[in-house]
């Protein structure tokens, strides 16, 4: 792939006296980037159409909500964006510009004013997205959003997009500016399957492949483990991969025993580095080094398990002197072939990192979202698409990748707030 061409932002005519008020902007997706985008532009006076193709927009939104809509984390800033890794310096700018404090700005005007949780993580004050969607599209209908359901996008036209509606037939909708926000291809029920990236690589335009990531990992468990505990937790432990580079990259939280392997949270955080482990080892697979006591030194472990009484069990042991849970004790099993050391050196070393041979990811239509998408350096610093001048794109189309506790949303919001500003500037300038 050649190099992008450059920004065309300094060849834009200077002095331009085009208002916002008399441009039109279609916005492709109804997900939370493209009605944030579809604010931001309305606000200024933007004439707006968001294009969706399913029945209905913010359905993503509400499949995220489902447990608690986690809008962003309250911690500080230069950790909040450290946890999007190599795209830490696309993403800090408009972080800066529409960051934590600014979104939870927003969410109190809606009516739904922010909490922070125990873990940090920032709710609305509905807890779930239901309230505070329909709060915003209320909003957006008195900015005067038009909003087009069942409409999918066909690409490019000379002044504006191709859309065709339910029945296929294609027209052309005139737009003076156009923001992308169709999302990866995470919880494709959603309308977000990735089906865009054909289109876009069809202008030239690098694409990342899409990759799930927050997704759980496939464990080959014995049937007797898996029918015990799927569904059952792993709660309180630290998980610890080694990196392709040598790094170790570790986390702590809560793990979920599934049927296929592990998922939640503590999975998801170290998802980056175990994915590209797991890239480079292929059927080999990776060993996750689960810690079950993270609060307990090697050399405590040790010292309770000397005071096990004669008559206890290994099983027995392990509950009564160190306080495992069933479940890590059958993991313990499953890790040793049902064969559990005796000495309390060797049942220490491997309480702190029992050995959780991954075989693989679970698919991508599994992941809460995906890596890859356009690449960052096809978009200049206002987000617009340097091979399409005057399209800007948002959220998770673009290749970054972030954990869940509100980072995710976070990036989206933040540049779909950027792309916006990014499509006014343009059509002032014009």
């Amino acid at each position: 792939m050649p190099d992008p061409p450059p920004s065309p932002a300094s060849a834009r005519p200077v002095g331009s006296t085009r208002s916002p008020a008399s441009a039109r902007v279609a916005v492709i997706g109804g997900g939370p980037a493209g009605l944030m985008a579809a604010e931001v532009l309305a606000r200024s006076g933007a004439r707006v159409t968001v294009f969706e193709r399913m029945p209905s927009v913010g359905r993503k939104l509400l499949v995220a909500g489902r447990g608690g809509l986690n809008l962003t984390h309250s911690e500080p800033i230069d950790r909040l964006l450290d946890r999007y890794g190599p795209a830490r310096s696309v993403l800090a700018p408009p972080i800066a510009d529409f960051g934590p404090s600014e979104l939870r700005a927003w969410c109190d005007a809606l009516g739904q004013a922010p909490f922070v949780g125990t873990s940090g993580r920032v709710f609305p004050s509905g807890f779930r997205a239901t309230p505070l969607l329909r709060a915003w599209l209320r909003r957006l209908d008195e900015l005067g959003v038009a909003l087009q359901v069942r409409h999918s996008w066909r690409g490019w036209a000379e002044d504006g997009v191709r859309v065709a509606d339910a029945a296929g037939v294609e027209r052309i909708e005139p737009a003076d500016a156009v923001v992308l926000a169709l999302g990866g291809a995470s919880w494709p029920r959603t309308g977000s399957d990735g089906a865009w990236t054909d289109v876009v690589r069809a202008e030239g335009i690098e694409v990342v492949p899409l990759r799930p990531t927050n997704v759980g990992v496939e464990v080959g468990w014995t049937t007797t483990f898996a029918e015990r505990f799927a569904g059952t937790p792993l709660k309180n432990v630290a998980v610890s991969v080694s990196g392709v580079a040598g790094g170790l990259a570790r986390a702590r939280g809560d793990a979920m025993v599934t049927t296929a392997g592990l998922e939640g949270g503590v999975i998801y955080a170290v998802g980056r580095e175990l994915g590209a482990a797991l890239d480079v080892a292929g059927l080999g697979g990776v060993v996750l080094g689960v810690d079950l006591l993270p609060d307990l030194p090697p050399d405590e472990v040790v010292s309770r398990l000397g005071r096990r009484r004669p008559k206890d069990s290994i099983s027995t042991a392990l509950r009564r002197a160190l306080g495992l849970s069933p479940v890590a004790v059958g993991l313990l099993r499953e890790a040793t072939g049902n064969d559990i050391p005796g000495s309390g050196d060797e049942l220490a070393a491997l309480v702190k990192a029992v050995p959780v041979l991954v075989t693989g990811r679970r698919p991508i239509a599994r992941a809460i979202s995906t890596a890859g998408g356009i690449a960052l350096a096809e978009v200049d610093a206002s987000f617009m698409l340097r091979r399409r001048p005057g399209t800007f794109v948002a959220g998770e189309m673009l290749d970054w990748d972030a954990p869940t506790g509100g980072y995710l949303l976070q990036a989206t919001f933040s540049t779909a707030v950027a792309a916006a500003r990014g499509a006014l500037d343009w059509i002032a300038l014009r």
